[in-house]
This record gives C-alpha cells, structure tokens and sequence, in this order.
C-alpha cells in the first residue's frame, strides 16, 4: 500500500494518504492545508479519493477538507462528537490569526467500530475521546498501523487544556485503545515523528502505570 505523509499548514500537521496500487482507491486523512500539495501526490500515483477522514475537528487538521472535498468529490468522516468544535472554525482562526477556512459538510459519522476500506485494506475507526471529544485514530491490522491523530504522540499525550479536552479520559482513551495492539504496530501521530506501540509503553512518561 502506497503511504505517504505529508506536514501540512503552520502547525505542520501530518497529512497521511494512504493508495491501494490495484484499484487506485486512495483515503486522505486529516487535510488540515495545503491542498495543491496533497492533489499532486494523488496524482503522481494516480490515485482517487474515495474517503477523507478528520481524526478531530482542531484547525490544523480539518482545515483544507473542504477545499480537498470539492476538489475530489469525495465523502468526509468525522465522529460527530466534535460537531461543537467544527462549528467553532473561526474562533480556532482567532487564536493562530489566520482567516477562518470554509467549513466542510460531514458526509458520514466516523464511530468506534466502524470498518473503512481502501481497496482490500480495511481501516477500523477506534474512538479514542481526551483530546477533543470526537477524536478517532486509525488502525491497520493488515499493515501493522496506526493514524493516531492528536491521541498519542512519541514520547508524549495530546494536550487536554483546550475546549472539550478531558486530561482523564485521553489516558483511558489510550489504555482501552491502543495498549492492547501489537507491540509493533507503527504509529503514525497528527504531529512530529512516528513510533511503536512497544516504544510508547516502554518510554512515554504519561503511560508509566497506566490502569
């Protein structure tokens, strides 16, 4: 499968696309800028958007989706528990002062166990609320991966001190979760560089005794 990150906007937000090389099917996944960009590594694959997906509703990563949705056409997921957030897009603007994007219609709830697909890979939605209340990560059983949006970072947690984080539930998010996934599972954050489920329950500070 054709895997390709890409850091999008001032907040350097990864952008992962994902491209089944058979079908052509490719997913994007949390378009927060930079849509030009994003439109040319789909094309350099020759790759069709058949799914963009929000892990959460901050800014940087919703941003550019609905730019890429009227671009592609294709539908958007997001868990609806970060309709609040989403409706706040131009107070997020106020705080980084960048103009408020155009918001973007969510075409079908993400819910924990829902089961995505591109081409034969199936992407299992994993609800994982702490960070905001609506945040998902992504797994990939068949690649051994995980799309952990802001959830889980490389030595570290997602901040819980913005509207709708709970410090509490992040780390409940992450025990029931995504502890419990194969040690080496790759995962993929919504910022910085990626890691291993291993390495996280080996070395990240905030998960030392985690019950």
């Amino acid at each position: 499968m054709i895997h390709e990150i890409l850091p999008v906007g001032m907040l350097q937000c990864n952008c992962n696309i994902f491209g089944d090389e058979t079908t052509g099917q490719a997913m994007v996944i949390d378009p927060g800028d930079d849509d030009a960009r994003i439109l040319e590594i789909l094309a350099r694959h020759g790759l069709t958007v058949t799914a963009i997906v929000i892990t959460h509703a901050h800014i940087d990563h919703i941003g550019g989706a609905r730019k890429l949705q009227l671009a592609t056409g294709a539908p958007v997921y997001m868990n609806l528990a970060d309709t609040g957030l989403q409706r706040m897009l131009d107070v997020q603007a106020g705080w980084l002062g960048v103009p408020t994007p155009e918001a973007v219609a969510i075409d079908v709830p993400a819910n924990d166990g829902d089961k995505l697909l591109v081409g034969p890979t199936e992407f299992h939605v994993l609800h994982t609320p702490g960070h905001t209340p609506g945040s998902i990560c992504l797994w990939l059983p068949a690649e051994r991966k995980l799309v952990s949006g802001d959830t889980l970072f490389r030595d570290s947690i997602g901040r819980t001190d913005l509207p709708g984080g709970d410090g509490r539930q992040i780390l409940q998010s992450i025990h029931r979760q995504l502890m419990d996934l194969p040690g080496d599972t790759e995962v993929f954050p919504g910022h910085g560089e990626s890691t291993t489920i291993a390495h996280e329950k080996r070395s990240n500070y905030f998960l030392q005794n985690l019950r």
